[in-house]
């Protein structure tokens, strides 16, 4: 699909003089990542319904609207789409910390000491649901998502420009070339989550 053809299934909070939702402009930076040009960046149903299609349709699984103008941005700020199969690699952040608001959808993050043993586990859902639905994560701090609903959505902010030096990855976790091995990692890590979890509920 082009550009204009995401562009115009993609509504946004603005309006037209006919008073109709203006659909939102999209730059392409690759199959997975998108760019706005609107001097006001809008996001309502029908972009997140055409960010998971989009998603569904990359080997990854994942799509983001990235709502900072561009890579070299000094503050990068991104409505991001993952499905319930998507891997997401155990990482840190180097010289820069992140925050995460989720949207839509249900999630454990779970937080790694530096050689993979479990820290922490937090359970995430939108406000009004009894859990988290907002982190601040540090610097240098290894973790990692375990979606449990189909789809999850969430806004995520973190300092820019974008170097992919400034993310790090352990050597305890695969790096999602062998589906198999990706398996196996994230169901054992949902066990070892779940102990925890259990653990702390009768702590």
């Amino acid at each position: 699909m082009t550009n204009a053809g995401i562009g115009a299934t993609m509504g946004s909070s603005s309006s037209n003089e006919a008073g109709q939702r203006r659909p939102t402009s999209l730059r392409t930076q690759n199959p997975e990542v998108y760019y706005s040009d609107d001097a006001i960046v809008t996001a309502d149903d029908a972009t997140i319904a055409e960010l998971k299609r989009i998603a569904a349709g990359n080997p990854r699984l994942r799509s983001r609207l990235c709502t900072h103008p561009d890579p070299s941005s000094g503050l990068h700020e991104m409505l991001i789409v993952h499905h319930r199969e998507a891997y997401v690699r155990p990482h840190k952040h180097l010289g820069k910390p992140e925050s995460f608001h989720v949207i839509e959808g249900t999630a454990q993050v779970v937080i790694f000491e530096d050689d993979g043993r479990i820290r922490e586990v937090l359970e995430m859902a939108p406000y009004g649901h009894g859990a988290a639905c907002y982190y601040r994560m540090p610097e240098k701090v290894y973790h990692s998502i375990l979606i449990t609903s189909e789809w999850l959505v969430f806004h995520e902010t973190t300092a820019g420009p974008f170097d992919p030096a400034r993310t790090a990855f352990p050597d305890w976790a695969p790096d999602g070339s062998d589906a198999a091995e990706v398996q196996a990692y994230v169901t054992r890590t949902g066990t070892l989550a779940a102990e925890h979890l259990d653990r702390r509920g009768k702590a």
